[in-house]
């Protein structure tokens, strides 16, 4: 079994729910109607039922939960929860609510915050900064960690090198130029996250994109 069937195999057995954000990008009703179809988690999509049912047409997303932020009840208690979290940053209940109705990713961030998702998946129409943004002032760093680093997995067929041709690359574009103790923290939470994806002990190893 390759590492993406096991790690499909790893979701279907403890189903997770997930938020896609980014409603008006027809890419995540593509991805949305692949997951559902493979049974792989549960969705939310957060958007107006009409224009998902226009983003959606000719798929199958009937299986995903979809929130609509102007009516949903809950609403009132992410406005309530953001001013809270941010009232030393000046939060108003007026901007908090402008906030979260205008920029779905504070919304999908906030159903994570009160529990209601697991995760949220973006970055398909959101640059990186606008992302990050939400996640560090609401749901914060996990407490061994200081700082948010990015890496992305590499899958090669017929490797003999790495976990069976499977290795992770950090920091992938995120931390520019980082000096020594932050090479250290990312070479840490490296580590820890091939040891959870891959379940097999890690060997770390420095590159340098360096011309010199």
């Amino acid at each position: 079994m390759g590492f993406i069937d096991t790690i499909k195999a790893r979701a279907k057995a403890d189903k997770k729910t997930i938020v896609l954000p980014e409603s008006e990008d027809r890419r995540t009703y593509e991805a949305a109607a692949q997951i559902l179809k493979e049974d792989l988690a549960n969705l939310i999509i957060i958007g107006s039922e009409e224009a998902v049912k226009k983003g959606s047409e000719g798929l199958d997303v009937s299986k995903a939960t979809i929130v609509d932020p102007e009516k949903n009840e809950k609403t009132q208690a992410y406005v309530d929860k953001l001013v809270e979290l941010r009232a030393k940053k000046g939060m108003t209940p007026e901007k908090a609510r402008e906030t979260i109705l205008n920029d779905y990713t504070y919304y999908g961030v906030m159903m994570v915050k009160m529990g209601y998702a697991d995760g949220m998946v973006g970055g398909c129409t959101t640059p990186t900064a606008n992302l990050l943004r939400p996640s560090l002032q609401i749901l914060k760093t996990a407490p061994d960690s200081k700082l948010v680093s990015a890496f992305f997995v590499l899958d090669v067929p017929n490797c003999e090198f790495g976990a069976d041709g499977v290795f992770i690359f950090s920091d992938a574009g995120l931390n520019q130029n980082p000096n020594s103790e932050e090479l250290a923290h990312i070479a840490y939470d490296s580590a820890k996250t091939f040891e959870t994806l891959i379940g097999k002990k890690p060997i770390t190893a420095m590159l340098s994109h360096s011309t010199m």
